[in-house]
C-alpha cells in the first residue's frame, strides 16, 4: 500500500481522456476540464486548466502551510505572507522527453532577511511537495523581503 508509516489522510482523483478530458476527485469537492496549455499545442482560448496548474496550486498551498507552521513555531508573524508556485514543463536535456522544474516565490514583508532563509529552509525542509521532488526535479526558490507598505 504504502511507505508511510501511517496514512493521515488520502486524496483520490481520477482523469479522464489525459490532458483534454477531465479530473475529479472521489468527494467531488474537484471536478474540472482538462486542456493542453497554448506551449503544448492548445489553443489561447482553452477553457480547461491542466495538471501543471494543479501541481503549481498543491504546491504553493502546501509550502505555504509549512512555512506558516514554521513561523507560528518561531513567533514570527507571517499572516501577510504569500508562496507563489510557478511549474515550467519542457524538454529535457538529456534525452528531449517531457520534464519539470519548479520555482517558488515566498513573499514575508516586514520579517527579517535572515529569519525568512531560515523560515524557507525549514518549509523547504519539512514540506510533503519539496520531499517528493527533492533529487527529481530542479525546485529554485527565491524570496522577497519588502518592508512595511
Amino acid at each position: 500500500m504504502s511507505a508511510l508509516e501511517r496514512v493521515l489522510y488520502s486524496a483520490v482523483a481520477t482523469a479522464d481522456l489525459g490532458r483534454e478530458g477531465r479530473v475529479a476527485t472521489d468527494d467531488g469537492r474537484l471536478d474540472v476540464a482538462l486542456s493542453k496549455p497554448p506551449g503544448m499545442g492548445g489553443g489561447p482560448t482553452s477553457e480547461g486548466t491542466n495538471p501543471e496548474q494543479l501541481f503549481a496550486a498543491g504546491y504553493a498551498g502546501c509550502f505555504h502551510g509549512a512555512l506558516l507552521f514554521h513561523a507560528r513555531s518561531a513567533g514570527v508573524d507571517a499572516d501577510d505572507s504569500d508562496v507563489t508556485a510557478t511549474v515550467h514543463i519542457g524538454r529535457l536535456p538529456a534525452d528531449g522527453g517531457l520534464g519539470l522544474a519548479v520555482e517558488l516565490n515566498v513573499r514575508l514583508p516586514g520579517v527579517d532577511p535572515n529569519a525568512v532563509e531560515d523560515l524557507v529552509a525549514r518549509a523547504h525542509e519539512s514540506c510533503p511537495y519539496s520531499r517528493a521532488t527533492r533529487g527529481n526535479i530542479s525546485v529554485t526558490i527565491h524570496t522577497a523581503t519588502p518592508g512595511p507598505a
